[in-house]
């Protein structure tokens, strides 16, 4: 059973109030086809594949979003973003005491590669950060944060190479 639709200087409206648009989805079939991809809802204006929204506009793939009931959206706050002070100095004294291994992010917790390292030293926040992201994007933050930007390919070298970079920057030879 097709919905009964009305016709009216380019606009298409169902019995629900839902409104479409020919100009705005390019011919009379597209609006159409739209008004018949919502479901369950009212008053909406130019929306598509939505459900159970109402007095919309311009919608798409919505199922009973923020947008879609009359709320404005949350903002996403933006992760901390730590600092390690002499952050070169800091991993390499932890290296010494746990030690350095370049095969993984995190090893049992204590060991951990370059990237982990940064991590686990900044705390929380550094852990924080892992979680929302990735170990490589929480590291490379910390490490700019900390006063020195570094390339992820750092990340992926070797112990020894790794080890002897991050004795440099430390200025221990």
């Amino acid at each position: 059973m097709e919905t009964q639709l009305e016709f009216v200087d380019g606009v298409i409206t169902d019995a629900n109030g839902n409104t479409a648009s020919v100009a705005y989805f390019g011919s009379e079939d597209a609006a159409r086809r739209a008004l018949a991809s919502l479901l369950g809802c009212r008053g909406c204006r130019g929306c598509s594949r939505c459900r159970g929204c109402s007095d919309c506009s311009d919608c798409s793939g919505c199922s009973g979003c923020s947008r879609c009931s009359g709320m404005a959206p949350r903002p996403i706050e933006p992760p901390e973003i730590p600092s390690i002070p002499n952050i070169h100095k800091a991993i390499y004294d932890a290296i010494q005491t746990v030690g350095l291994e370049m095969s993984t992010w995190h090893t049992c917790g204590t060991t951990h590669c370059r990237a982990g390292w940064a991590v686990h030293l900044a705390g929380e926040a550094g852990y924080a950060l892992e979680k929302r992201t990735s170990t490589e994007f929480a590291a490379m933050q910390i490490y700019k944060a900390s006063g020195y930007p570094i390339s992820p390919v750092r990340f992926y070298e070797s112990n020894e190479v790794a080890l002897a970079d991050i004795k440099r920057l430390a200025g221990v030879e």
